[in-house]
């Protein structure tokens, strides 16, 4: 395919984007990787044809990144060749789940060319009577959240479809208001966290922040206070010196009912099950491998989308963390959700997320000897990262190919080693796990431990006389 030539002219690019940027290490490359799998061929050909005409519609995926002594910026590759980024691949052996496991792994740890626009797309051949699509995008470009929007924009709700329905009407949600409600405080959140920097980094070493609380007054601060002051995680099998491959592993499909069902006996979220259920996997896993964990909690980093996701096609980084405690040495699955439903219900009556999104925008032009200080604080006080994206309730096509299952993975952080990922699809929920092959060389012995712990709960949900119990 023939190169495309553009400008050469430079976008600076934002803070959060920038900050992003600047947090890939060797051992954590900050990248977005996704895998779909199709019942029937993917044609390359057609794909192709697909990226070149959707995906390709969105300006930024055509520019690389420049970084000069005057900033980072944006800039057309005069070189662009869509040939480049996507790549025919073939799995060994048996060709099964086990090695598109191990490929996706090896596509996790792989760095991203920085001479070009930081993406690729690998077709997987003969996957189980079909085909499996890898993709790998750097975080740089956008969040989680909005490279799934992207990602399924590119898809219809019909294999031939007669004329193509716009997203936003054919499966979002309307959940515009309450993401304007949370960004209506973000500039001072901003200003908040260049005012902090501008101190240097010595409101960490007060673990009170009395003295930041004092100068700088206010719910803002308090906030702030919060998400600093956090004790470090404890020391656990699941935490260590990180290398530099990566595993994944994800569970066959949960029906969504089946988590709803759930969800509504114990007035808890969809997310807060599949967390509980998560975190009775990690307990189970972590005992068989020796460590005694009675009464300890460990902490996930969770995403909050900070805008509508009809927005997603423009594209950056537009979300905040929270910090949810995940109930790991509780050893009755009730309880543990219990403790999940409450540690989410006094974060959502928090405003954290906005808090740690203004962090972000400052340390994306603080110094990088600060801005990694600050980045190692964070991820020092979470085991992993949990992400959650609602997906449509309906089959897709993509080149006119029915998408059977997919899955995605964000990356991890600092001294994170594992992370967490939830996508809601076509009545099911696809869960999968990202790990330090250090830490966790054997992810699916975890994920193997996640549909019983699941399963524990459906059972006490089903045949609990519920009706008595909610008076006592």
């Amino acid at each position: 395919m023939s190169a495309v030539r553009g400008s050469t002219r430079k976008t600076p690019m934002s803070r959060v984007d920038h900050a992003w940027l600047r947090m890939e290490r060797p051992t954590n490359l900050m990248m977005i990787t996704g895998v779909m799998m199709f019942e029937t061929p993917v044609n390359i050909v057609k794909l192709k044809k697909v990226l070149n005409e959707r995906f390709l519609a969105y300006p930024r995926f055509r520019q690389k990144v420049v970084e000069t002594s005057t900033g980072t910026f944006w800039q057309n590759d005069a070189d662009f060749d869509l040939d480049y980024h996507v790549r025919l691949s073939a799995l060994p052996g048996k060709a099964d789940k086990a090695a598109l496991e191990r490929f996706v792994s090896q596509m996790a740890s792989t760095p991203l060319d920085k001479s070009k626009p930081l993406w690729q797309f690998h077709l997987v051949e003969k996957y189980d009577g079909g085909s499996a699509l890898i993709t790998r995008i750097h975080h740089c470009y956008a969040d989680g959240i909005a490279l799934v929007q992207v990602m399924l924009s590119m898809t219809d709700s019909e294999a031939r479809p007669s004329k193509r329905e716009p997203l936003s009407k054919t499966w979002l949600k309307e959940d515009g208001k309450a993401v304007k409600a949370r960004m209506g405080m973000i500039d001072r959140y901003m200003k908040l966290g260049e005012s902090l920097l501008g101190k240097g980094i010595d409101f960490y070493r007060d673990p009170t922040l009395a003295n930041v609380v004092a100068k700088e007054g206010g719910e803002i601060a308090r906030e702030l206070a919060v998400a600093l002051s956090l004790s470090d995680d404890p020391d656990t099998v699941l935490r260590g010196k990180l290398g530099v491959s990566k595993r994944v592993a994800w569970a066959p499909p949960l029906p969504l009912e089946d988590v709803k069902a759930i969800s509504r006996v114990f007035d808890a979220t969809v997310n807060d099950v599949l967390m509980a259920s998560m975190a009775g996997a990690l307990r189970s896993y972590m005992v068989e491998r020796g460590e005694r964990i009675d009464g300890v909690t460990i902490r996930a980093t969770v995403p909050v989308n900070l805008r509508p996701l009809e927005h997603a096609k423009k594209l950056g980084n537009h979300f905040g963390l929270v910090f949810l405690d995940l109930p790991i040495g509780e050893i009755h699955p009730v309880l543990r959700l219990v403790k999940v439903v409450e540690s989410m219900k006094q974060l959502k009556q928090s405003r954290q997320a906005v808090v740690v999104y203004g962090l972000l925008a400052a340390l994306g032009m603080a110094p990088p000897v600060l801005q990694n200080l600050a980045f190692e604080i964070f991820s020092r006080k979470a085991t992993t990262v949990a992400t959650n994206v609602p997906g449509p309730q309906m089959p897709l096509y993509l080149a006119g190919e029915k998408i059977k299952e997919q899955m995605f993975w964000v990356p991890q952080t600092g001294s994170i080693g594992m992370g967490v990922s939830i996508l809601s699809y076509n009545g099911n929920v696809h869960f999968g796990l990202i790990a330090d092959a250090k830490l966790i060389p054997d992810p699916d012995a975890v994920i193997q431990r996640f549909i019983p712990e699941f399963e524990k709960l459906l059972y006490i949900a089903l045949m609990g006389d519920w009706g008595d119990a909610s008076g006592a």
